[in-house]
């Protein structure tokens, strides 16, 4: 089974773009070393194809080279954060009706491509220089939500997961800044998508 995960940060993890065989350092390697234990007699093939920064509309401009090229057997989608917290740049802003029709996009071309889409939803967490996007990342996460509902085989509700779990341990076991994420993290992601595949082997 092939899967390709495809991302911002999050997703890359640290990985050497030069080597596409690469995992990086984040939840991708952890998710394929616990596959491989979990299921021995499975053999699995994972790409990273996350890229820090990226918005939904550096996704789909890559997509073709990046994605369906692999003709993956599940492709798994961790992406938004970035177009609203990169909207506070000068000359940016964030429009939830443009980018839920750029992410409609990018799982259209996915589902048309064969592939069973898993899609993990972004999250943001509640540090306060973190809290004045929350009303456009809701905006943004609705339309995850829904599209998600119409277009996915599967999907992790990270931002709930982790809203969750915060409220015992602590934003800080997570997140340092509110965005990107701690091995602890990086581990919960990996178990969340793991349970998801599970209906697909």
């Amino acid at each position: 089974m092939k899967i390709v995960f495809v991302g911002d940060s999050i997703t890359e993890g640290m990985r050497n773009k030069n080597d596409p065989a690469d995992l990086g350092e984040g939840f991708v390697e952890i998710f394929y070393n616990k596959l491989r234990n979990l299921y021995e007699d499975t053999s699995f093939t994972v790409l990273n194809r996350g890229v820090g920064g990226d918005r939904i509309a550096d996704i789909s401009a890559r997509l073709d080279a990046d994605v369906l090229s692999e003709r993956a057997d599940v492709a798994v989608l961790l992406a938004g954060v970035n177009d609203v917290v990169r909207a506070c740049e000068p000359g940016e802003k964030f429009d939830a009706e443009t980018f839920g029709a750029a992410y409609e996009d990018v799982l259209r071309r996915i589902k048309e491509g064969g592939a069973k889409l898993i899609v993990a939803e972004p999250f943001l967490f509640a540090v306060p220089d973190k809290k004045r996007f929350r009303r456009d990342f809701d905006a943004m996460l609705a339309k995850v939500r829904d599209l998600a509902v119409r277009y996915a085989d599967a999907h992790v509700a990270l931002d709930e997961i982790f809203a969750g779990v915060s409220q015992n341990a602590g934003i800080a076991a997570y997140s340092a800044d509110g965005v990107h994420v701690t091995h602890r993290a990086c581990r919960l992601i990996a178990d969340n998508i793991i349970k998801k595949l599970a209906a697909f082997l």
